[in-house]
């Protein structure tokens, strides 16, 4: 009966695709965040449905949807760039076999990022596309969020909706992107159109957030701890009363910490001692493997490279307490151990050049939000929205690198989904900044013959 209802669900999208080709783009977007071929018993598994969706986008762009407003950017320049990139090393990959199962998808995430801008003409379509996303994500993070507070999770045991520990089923990813999420559900409470701005879209998207911020606590990512204070920061941006703000998170800080599970508390204080807990020595090891492994392959190693390294690391922990205070080292050697961070990860695969793309990537998309913030912050500017939603996306992007730095999610799918909206936004408000200046140009010339 579930097949039956995700068949259904789909078709329906697909069926509304033929009327506005844009819902091709949705659809893509549901099945890459949700990936329903894995809810699934038997039906979706043996479709490549991702496959249809994206030929159904394109080929629905390329025939019926007006191409007008079109523009081709640098980032997305930059983005193509990569994926030859990246495309160069799978073909000199020291582990071919695991590096082409990866770039099976990473290319699909890549080129679906640099086509997607391409769509986002109007504001319906950028906002569209950000419901979507978050809606998507939300079927996740709702039943985690269930989940942990009918049981309090713990590390490695919320199951989210499947048995499976990859993609946004991950603990420390879905985590980060839950907290990454929170300033576009803000956004689009405020200034969304697509749904009436009543109390119902606001109690769906306060609670929303509500669940976004539980998923920390349900899979105990420290990761998340860290997104969570970062979001904290970033609010004393937007919020007009900021010592009241400051007063109400730390008395919100102090009232939950009673209340959150033991295995989160246990956990989140492993923090401050890195070396006694293994899983933080395992990163500090293959970080520094990482980092001498670039030194003599500064081109990277292709997918999955870090199966080649061995390292060594030392636990410390300390026993008793007073005068039989005792400290105990034990030696852990381990190999193949995954980068566990994006930056790392981009810099063994892609080498130098490779993480110098990414990274200039990110920092012009960041630089570009700011400046559309900027240029947009008067209330009564008609754009307005857009520099909120610029200020979201944005802040969206802080999070999600943060996370970045301690889980490999250089690739993910999220994040080229949200570079391509704060593209579609940027296009967008500068062609509409240009009429504004054209429209006053003709005013102004049409004054001056009058004159004359």
């Amino acid at each position: 009966m579930r097949d039956l209802a995700f068949i259904a669900f789909l078709l329906a999208l697909w069926g509304f695709g033929f009327r506005r080709p844009f819902v091709f783009i949705c659809s893509y977007v549901y099945i890459d965040i949700v990936s329903p071929q894995r809810l699934t018993y038997y039906l979706l598994n043996s479709v490549p449905i991702s496959l249809i969706a994206v030929a159904l986008a394109i080929g629905g762009w390329m025939i019926a949807d007006d191409k007008r407003d079109s523009r081709v950017t640098a980032r997305q320049g930059l983005i193509l760039l990569l994926l030859l990139y990246c495309f160069a090393t799978t073909q000199t990959a020291d582990f071919p076999i695991e590096a082409a199962d990866k770039w099976q998808w990473v290319w699909k995430n890549l080129a679906f990022a640099a086509f997607l801008p391409l769509t986002l003409r109007t504001r319906l379509r950028i906002e569209s596309l950000l419901v979507f996303l978050t809606l998507s994500a939300a079927t996740i993070i709702i039943v985690g969020g269930i989940k942990t507070l009918a049981s309090g999770g713990g590390y490695g045991e919320l199951n989210l909706m499947v048995d499976n520990n990859s993609g946004l089923y991950e603990g420390s990813i879905i985590s980060t992107v839950a907290i990454a999420l929170v300033p576009i559900v803000l956004w689009l409470i405020r200034d969304g159109t697509l749904f009436p701005a009543d109390w119902r879209v606001k109690a769906f998207g306060y609670a929303l957030c509500f669940a976004c911020i539980l998923m920390p606590i349900g899979t105990s990512a420290r990761t998340g701890l860290l997104c969570i204070a970062l979001l904290a920061v970033l609010m004393l941006r937007t919020v007009k009363r900021r010592m009241l703000y400051i007063g109400a998170m730390a008395l919100a800080g102090a009232a939950a910490i009673p209340l959150l599970p033991s295995s989160f508390s246990e956990r989140m204080g492993t923090i401050k001692t890195y070396q006694a807990d293994e899983s933080a020595s395992t990163r500090i090891a293959v970080w520094q493997w990482t980092w001498d492994y670039a030194k003599t392959h500064p081109f990277g190693g292709g997918f999955d490279a870090y199966r080649q390294n061995s390292i060594r690391y030392d636990t410390v922990a300390v026993q008793g307490t007073g005068a039989s205070t005792t400290v105990k080292r034990e030696l852990t050697v381990d190999k193949s151990r995954a980068y566990h961070s994006s930056y790392f990860e981009m810099l063994g695969e892609q080498g130098y050049p490779g993480l110098a793309l990414w990274l200039l990537l990110q920092a012009i998309g960041l630089w570009r939000m700011e400046v559309i913030r900027r240029r947009h912050r008067a209330p009564d500017d008609e754009l307005a929205w857009a520099g909120r939603l610029a200020g979201a996306l944005q802040h969206a992007h802080l999070i999600y690198l943060l996370g970045g730095a301690f889980v490999g999610i250089a690739f993910q799918s999220f994040l080229y989904l949200l570079m391509g909206a704060q593209v579609g936004v940027d296009t967008y408000s500068t062609r509409r900044r240009r009429e504004e200046i054209a429209a006053a140009r003709l005013v102004r010339r049409s004054a001056r013959v009058a004159l004359a």
